[in-house]
Protein backbone atom coordinates (compact mmCIF):
# COMPACT_ATOMS: atom_id res chain seq x y z
CA UNK A 1 0.00 0.00 0.00
CA UNK A 2 1.68 3.08 -1.12
CA UNK A 3 1.90 5.06 2.21
CA UNK A 4 0.33 8.74 2.50
CA UNK A 5 2.67 11.71 2.34
CA UNK A 6 3.37 13.55 5.72
CA UNK A 7 1.48 16.37 5.73
CA UNK A 8 4.25 19.45 6.21
CA UNK A 9 1.95 21.20 8.85
CA UNK A 10 1.40 18.77 11.00
CA UNK A 11 2.64 19.68 14.70
CA UNK A 12 5.10 17.34 16.09
CA UNK A 13 4.34 16.19 19.69
CA UNK A 14 8.37 17.96 20.33
CA UNK A 15 7.28 21.14 18.27
CA UNK A 16 7.36 24.52 20.32
CA UNK A 17 6.28 26.45 17.85
CA UNK A 18 2.83 29.07 18.73
CA UNK A 19 2.31 30.08 15.41
CA UNK A 20 -0.34 27.27 14.49
CA UNK A 21 -0.55 25.27 11.30
CA UNK A 22 -4.39 27.38 10.95
CA UNK A 23 -1.87 30.75 10.79
CA UNK A 24 0.41 29.70 8.53
CA UNK A 25 -2.48 28.56 6.05
CA UNK A 26 -3.72 32.10 6.51
CA UNK A 27 -0.15 34.11 6.21
CA UNK A 28 0.41 32.18 2.99
CA UNK A 29 -2.72 32.46 1.15
CA UNK A 30 -2.37 36.33 1.85
CA UNK A 31 1.51 36.43 0.68
CA UNK A 32 -0.27 34.26 -2.24
CA UNK A 33 -2.94 37.55 -2.96
CA UNK A 34 -0.03 39.88 -3.22
CA UNK A 35 1.42 41.13 -6.39
CA UNK A 36 4.87 39.87 -5.10
CA UNK A 37 6.99 38.58 -1.82
CA UNK A 38 10.27 39.84 -2.82
CA UNK A 39 9.16 43.23 -3.41
CA UNK A 40 11.89 44.93 -5.67
CA UNK A 41 14.57 42.29 -5.01
CA UNK A 42 14.49 39.19 -7.14
CA UNK A 43 13.46 36.26 -5.42
CA UNK A 44 17.18 35.02 -5.06
CA UNK A 45 18.00 37.99 -3.66
CA UNK A 46 15.51 38.19 -0.96
CA UNK A 47 16.39 34.79 0.45
CA UNK A 48 20.08 35.29 0.58
CA UNK A 49 19.28 37.73 3.04
CA UNK A 50 17.61 35.17 5.34
CA UNK A 51 19.42 31.54 4.58
CA UNK A 52 22.88 30.57 2.94
CA UNK A 53 21.77 29.80 0.27
CA UNK A 54 25.83 27.96 -0.93
CA UNK A 55 25.75 26.12 2.38
CA UNK A 56 22.22 24.42 2.00
CA UNK A 57 22.15 21.31 -0.15
CA UNK A 58 20.58 20.69 -3.61
CA UNK A 59 17.52 18.44 -4.35
CA UNK A 60 18.77 18.25 -7.96
CA UNK A 61 21.48 15.76 -8.60
CA UNK A 62 23.14 17.98 -10.85
CA UNK A 63 23.42 20.95 -8.44
CA UNK A 64 25.41 20.94 -5.44
CA UNK A 65 23.63 24.17 -3.95
CA UNK A 66 20.44 25.47 -3.21
CA UNK A 67 21.32 28.77 -5.13
CA UNK A 68 22.13 26.18 -7.85
CA UNK A 69 18.57 24.99 -7.51
CA UNK A 70 16.68 28.14 -7.74
CA UNK A 71 18.68 29.24 -10.49
CA UNK A 72 17.82 26.15 -12.65
CA UNK A 73 13.78 25.97 -11.51
CA UNK A 74 12.63 29.43 -10.99
CA UNK A 75 15.36 31.20 -13.98
CA UNK A 76 16.01 28.86 -16.23
CA UNK A 77 13.35 26.33 -16.51
CA UNK A 78 10.63 28.08 -14.26
CA UNK A 79 9.27 24.99 -13.29
CA UNK A 80 8.96 25.54 -9.76
CA UNK A 81 5.54 27.08 -9.06
CA UNK A 82 5.16 30.15 -7.33
CA UNK A 83 4.22 28.49 -3.76
CA UNK A 84 7.18 26.56 -4.01
CA UNK A 85 8.60 28.72 -1.36
CA UNK A 86 6.03 27.55 0.99
CA UNK A 87 6.51 23.70 0.61
CA UNK A 88 10.50 23.60 0.43
CA UNK A 89 11.83 21.88 3.52
CA UNK A 90 14.99 24.15 3.27
CA UNK A 91 13.37 27.09 4.16
CA UNK A 92 11.12 26.26 7.04
CA UNK A 93 8.24 28.58 6.52
CA UNK A 94 6.06 25.38 6.60
CA UNK A 95 6.87 23.21 9.57
CA UNK A 96 10.07 25.79 11.34
CA UNK A 97 10.33 27.30 14.06
CA UNK A 98 8.04 30.60 14.46
CA UNK A 99 11.39 32.76 13.98
CA UNK A 100 12.00 31.54 10.75
CA UNK A 101 8.91 32.06 9.63
CA UNK A 102 8.89 35.73 11.30
CA UNK A 103 12.26 36.75 10.18
CA UNK A 104 10.88 36.15 6.53
CA UNK A 105 8.01 38.39 7.27
CA UNK A 106 9.89 40.84 8.71
CA UNK A 107 11.95 41.48 5.48
CA UNK A 108 9.11 41.51 3.42
CA UNK A 109 8.45 44.94 4.84
CA UNK A 110 11.55 45.81 5.42
CA UNK A 111 12.76 49.32 3.19
CA UNK A 112 14.64 47.63 1.33
CA UNK A 113 12.81 44.99 -0.07
CA UNK A 114 9.24 47.22 -0.34
CA UNK A 115 10.15 50.49 -1.30
CA UNK A 116 6.74 52.18 -0.35
CA UNK A 117 6.00 52.83 2.87
CA UNK A 118 1.79 53.14 2.83
CA UNK A 119 2.33 49.48 0.94
CA UNK A 120 4.66 48.53 3.61
CA UNK A 121 1.87 49.79 6.66
CA UNK A 122 -0.96 47.59 5.18
CA UNK A 123 1.10 44.56 5.01
CA UNK A 124 1.99 44.76 8.33
CA UNK A 125 -1.41 45.78 9.34
CA UNK A 126 -2.45 43.03 7.53
CA UNK A 127 -0.10 40.39 8.82
CA UNK A 128 -0.44 41.51 12.52
CA UNK A 129 -3.95 40.79 12.35
CA UNK A 130 -3.12 37.25 11.50
CA UNK A 131 -0.50 36.69 13.66
CA UNK A 132 -2.06 38.17 16.98
CA UNK A 133 -4.09 35.62 17.70
CA UNK A 134 -0.88 33.46 17.90
CA UNK A 135 0.80 35.98 20.69
CA UNK A 136 3.11 37.45 17.89
CA UNK A 137 3.60 41.06 16.01
CA UNK A 138 5.92 43.11 13.77
CA UNK A 139 6.63 46.24 15.33
CA UNK A 140 9.00 49.05 14.29
CA UNK A 141 12.53 48.25 15.80
CA UNK A 142 14.54 51.25 14.42
CA UNK A 143 14.34 53.98 11.16
CA UNK A 144 16.34 53.29 8.03
CA UNK A 145 16.56 56.50 5.97
CA UNK A 146 13.46 58.15 8.00
CA UNK A 147 11.73 54.59 7.35
CA UNK A 148 10.57 52.09 10.25
CA UNK A 149 12.16 48.81 10.42
CA UNK A 150 9.57 46.13 11.51
CA UNK A 151 10.91 43.11 14.18
CA UNK A 152 9.36 40.09 15.74
CA UNK A 153 8.12 40.28 19.28
CA UNK A 154 5.51 38.97 21.17
CA UNK A 155 2.08 40.67 22.39
CA UNK A 156 2.19 42.36 25.43
CA UNK A 157 1.33 39.52 27.97
CA UNK A 158 1.81 36.83 25.92
CA UNK A 159 4.22 34.39 27.50
CA UNK A 160 6.48 37.00 28.92
CA UNK A 161 8.86 34.94 30.64
CA UNK A 162 12.59 34.30 29.93
CA UNK A 163 12.19 31.76 27.21
CA UNK A 164 9.61 34.28 25.59
CA UNK A 165 12.19 37.08 25.37
CA UNK A 166 14.61 34.33 24.09
CA UNK A 167 12.20 33.90 21.08
CA UNK A 168 12.32 37.46 20.57
CA UNK A 169 16.34 37.90 20.83
CA UNK A 170 16.24 35.53 18.60
CA UNK A 171 13.88 36.39 16.13
CA UNK A 172 15.82 39.93 16.21
CA UNK A 173 19.21 38.18 15.48
CA UNK A 174 17.54 36.41 12.81
CA UNK A 175 20.33 33.48 13.40
CA UNK A 176 18.62 29.99 12.46
CA UNK A 177 21.16 27.96 14.80
CA UNK A 178 19.97 29.98 17.65
CA UNK A 179 16.34 30.13 16.70
CA UNK A 180 16.80 26.58 16.77
CA UNK A 181 18.53 26.73 20.28
CA UNK A 182 15.48 28.62 21.84
CA UNK A 183 12.69 26.18 20.02
CA UNK A 184 14.59 23.12 21.17
CA UNK A 185 15.46 23.99 24.63
CA UNK A 186 11.63 25.06 25.52
CA UNK A 187 10.32 21.60 23.58
CA UNK A 188 12.87 19.31 25.66
CA UNK A 189 12.12 20.36 28.91
CA UNK A 190 9.05 17.94 29.83
CA UNK A 191 10.05 15.29 27.54
CA UNK A 192 13.79 15.56 27.71
CA UNK A 193 15.28 17.32 30.26
CA UNK A 194 18.92 16.70 29.79
CA UNK A 195 19.08 17.96 26.32
CA UNK A 196 16.98 21.07 27.25
CA UNK A 197 19.33 21.58 29.73
CA UNK A 198 22.39 20.90 27.21
CA UNK A 199 21.06 23.53 24.65
CA UNK A 200 20.55 25.63 27.34
CA UNK A 201 24.59 26.20 27.86
CA UNK A 202 24.50 26.26 24.21
CA UNK A 203 22.45 28.80 24.20
CA UNK A 204 24.85 31.05 26.17
CA UNK A 205 27.81 30.41 24.13
CA UNK A 206 25.81 31.43 20.92
CA UNK A 207 24.93 35.03 23.02
CA UNK A 208 28.40 35.38 24.16
CA UNK A 209 30.16 34.45 20.71
CA UNK A 210 27.98 36.96 18.73
CA UNK A 211 28.23 39.52 21.25
CA UNK A 212 32.40 39.03 20.63
CA UNK A 213 32.05 38.75 16.99
CA UNK A 214 29.52 41.49 16.53
CA UNK A 215 31.86 43.61 18.33
CA UNK A 216 34.93 42.84 17.26
CA UNK A 217 36.48 41.23 20.87
CA UNK A 218 39.06 38.42 20.10
CA UNK A 219 37.50 34.60 21.67
CA UNK A 220 39.04 31.22 20.42
CA UNK A 221 36.97 28.54 19.63
CA UNK A 222 37.83 26.46 22.10
CA UNK A 223 36.57 28.65 24.82
CA UNK A 224 34.40 27.36 27.33
CA UNK A 225 31.08 28.89 28.37
CA UNK A 226 32.31 30.99 31.87
CA UNK A 227 36.13 32.23 29.47
CA UNK A 228 33.13 33.39 26.68
CA UNK A 229 31.08 34.92 29.76
CA UNK A 230 33.89 36.80 31.47
CA UNK A 231 34.89 38.25 27.81
CA UNK A 232 31.45 39.46 27.13
CA UNK A 233 30.63 40.85 30.52
CA UNK A 234 34.34 42.61 30.19
CA UNK A 235 33.58 44.09 26.38
CA UNK A 236 29.84 45.20 27.63
CA UNK A 237 31.53 46.51 30.78
CA UNK A 238 29.15 44.47 33.17
CA UNK A 239 31.76 43.17 35.63
CA UNK A 240 31.56 44.98 38.95
CA UNK A 241 34.69 46.95 38.29
CA UNK A 242 32.45 49.11 35.96
CA UNK A 243 29.48 49.63 37.84
CA UNK A 244 29.27 53.68 38.82
CA UNK A 245 29.24 54.35 43.02
CA UNK A 246 25.62 55.22 43.57
CA UNK A 247 23.32 54.35 46.13
CA UNK A 248 22.37 50.57 44.69
CA UNK A 249 25.94 50.21 43.52
CA UNK A 250 26.50 47.06 45.86
CA UNK A 251 22.85 45.64 44.94
CA UNK A 252 24.21 45.56 40.77
CA UNK A 253 27.78 44.28 41.95
CA UNK A 254 26.22 41.35 44.09
CA UNK A 255 23.63 40.22 40.89
CA UNK A 256 27.03 40.56 38.28
CA UNK A 257 28.77 38.64 40.30
CA UNK A 258 25.23 36.02 40.28
CA UNK A 259 25.58 35.92 36.47
CA UNK A 260 29.11 33.81 36.52
CA UNK A 261 27.09 31.57 38.92
CA UNK A 262 24.10 30.42 37.08
CA UNK A 263 26.44 30.12 33.97
CA UNK A 264 28.87 28.17 36.11
CA UNK A 265 25.76 25.83 37.45
CA UNK A 266 24.38 25.44 33.85
CA UNK A 267 27.76 23.98 32.65
CA UNK A 268 28.37 21.58 35.89
CA UNK A 269 24.82 20.03 35.51
CA UNK A 270 24.97 19.64 31.18
CA UNK A 271 28.43 17.99 32.03
CA UNK A 272 27.22 15.55 34.61
CA UNK A 273 23.74 15.09 33.33
CA UNK A 274 23.07 16.99 30.11
CA UNK A 275 23.72 15.56 26.08
CA UNK A 276 27.26 15.89 24.96
CA UNK A 277 29.15 13.66 27.13
CA UNK A 278 29.19 10.17 28.19
CA UNK A 279 27.75 9.36 31.27
CA UNK A 280 28.21 6.30 33.74
CA UNK A 281 25.54 3.25 34.87
CA UNK A 282 25.05 5.60 38.39
CA UNK A 283 25.04 8.10 36.28
CA UNK A 284 22.34 6.88 33.57
CA UNK A 285 20.15 6.19 36.67
CA UNK A 286 20.07 9.48 38.16
CA UNK A 287 17.80 11.41 35.55
CA UNK A 288 17.25 14.93 35.69
CA UNK A 289 13.80 15.73 36.24
CA UNK A 290 11.61 19.06 33.80
CA UNK A 291 11.43 20.97 37.53
CA UNK A 292 15.76 20.99 37.01
CA UNK A 293 15.47 21.80 33.09
CA UNK A 294 13.28 24.54 34.06
CA UNK A 295 15.51 26.47 36.69
CA UNK A 296 18.59 25.74 33.95
CA UNK A 297 16.61 26.86 30.69
CA UNK A 298 15.10 29.68 32.50
CA UNK A 299 18.18 30.94 34.12
CA UNK A 300 20.04 30.87 30.64
CA UNK A 301 17.43 32.58 28.94
CA UNK A 302 17.40 35.12 31.16
CA UNK A 303 21.08 35.63 31.20
CA UNK A 304 21.68 35.42 27.45
CA UNK A 305 18.38 38.03 27.11
CA UNK A 306 20.20 40.13 29.15
CA UNK A 307 22.98 40.16 27.91
CA UNK A 308 22.27 40.75 24.09
CA UNK A 309 19.63 43.47 24.99
CA UNK A 310 22.58 44.99 26.86
CA UNK A 311 24.60 44.65 23.90
CA UNK A 312 22.32 46.45 21.44
CA UNK A 313 21.94 49.55 24.13
CA UNK A 314 25.73 50.64 23.53
CA UNK A 315 26.99 47.94 26.45
CA UNK A 316 28.19 50.59 29.03
CA UNK A 317 25.08 53.34 29.06
CA UNK A 318 23.01 50.10 29.86
CA UNK A 319 24.75 48.82 32.34
CA UNK A 320 24.19 51.34 35.48
CA UNK A 321 20.05 51.15 34.73
CA UNK A 322 18.15 54.12 35.21
CA UNK A 323 19.02 56.49 38.28
CA UNK A 324 21.97 54.83 39.24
Amino acid sequence: MTPVPEDPFEESRHSARRITPETRRDIFDYIESLPTWHGRLREIDFLARLYDLEGLPSDDRRFDTFREDIVQHRYNNYDWDDAWIFTDPRLQLTSGPDEKLLGFLAQMVHPVVCADPIKSADMVSELNRLLQSDGWTLKPSKQLSGRPVYAPALLSGTHTTAIGYAHQVAARLDAEYIAQQVTRMEGAVELEPELAIGTAKEFLESICKTILEDRQEPHHKNDDLLVLLRKATKCLQLTPDHIDSAAAADTIKRMMMSLGQLAQGAAELRNAYGTGHGRSKAQASQRLSPRHARLIVGSASALGVFLYETHEEGGASAAAGPGL
